[in-house]
Parts: C-alpha cells; sequence; structure tokens
C-alpha cells in the first residue's frame, strides 16, 4: 500500500507489508531490520516492539504492519530491509518531508 510522504512532529505513519514469495520452502524465515540515514523517530510493531536501528527481528508473518513516528521536524529517511533464511535481501526506502501543520 502507499505511504504518506508528508509528517509532522509526533505524527505516526502506517506501513503495510506484505512479503510475495517466489516458491514455498520448508523452514524458510524471514527477518526485518532498519536503518535511519537522516533525521530522527521511533519504528514499531503492530504489537508495540519498538526496533532498534540495524538489529535484525525475526518476523511471525508474511503480512504485518510496522508503525513510525516522527522525533524531528527535519526530513526522514527510514531504509528497511527484509531478509530470509537464504541471505535474499530487499531494500525499501521511505522518504518523509516535514510537513507543518500552521
Amino acid at each position: 500500500m502507499p505511504v504518506q510522504n508528508q509528517i509532522t512532529e509526533n505524527e505516526t505513519v502506517e506501513i503495510r507489508f506484505e512479503i510475495k514469495r517466489e516458491g514455498q520452502y520448508k523452514d524458510t524465515k524471514y527477518y526485518i531490520r532498519y536503518f535511519q540515514p537522516s533525521g530522527t523517530g521511533v519504528l514499531k510493531t503492530n504489537e508495540g516492539l519498538q526496533f532498534t536501528p540495524n538489529d535484525r527481528y525475526l518476523l511471525e508473518n508474511t503480512v504485518f504492519r510496522l508503525y513510525y513516528t516522527s522525533t524531528c521536524a527535519d526530513q526522514q529517511t527510514i531504509d528497511l530491509f527484509v531478509e530470509d533464511s537464504f541471505g535474499q535481501v530487499e531494500k525499501v526506502t521511505f522518504n518523509f518531508t516535514n510537513h507543518n501543520k500552521e
């Protein structure tokens, strides 16, 4: 699903994901990690688990939601990396510009 690209400080954006598999391989596991090259914010799962940048987390499902909350008034970028147990990695980048409500 599309993700908004403007955000204000303390605003939360929902990011919906679905991993599309090319095949069904027994015991395949998926992991996620993120890095924030610009700006500051907090990334959480819908269960409330807060991610630490560059730490790797096991994904329990191939369909999931993440919530990014801005903690600054600057432009922000987050890079999400989804990796499978075979070492294949997909990178998704989100850029947010500050949107002043005034």
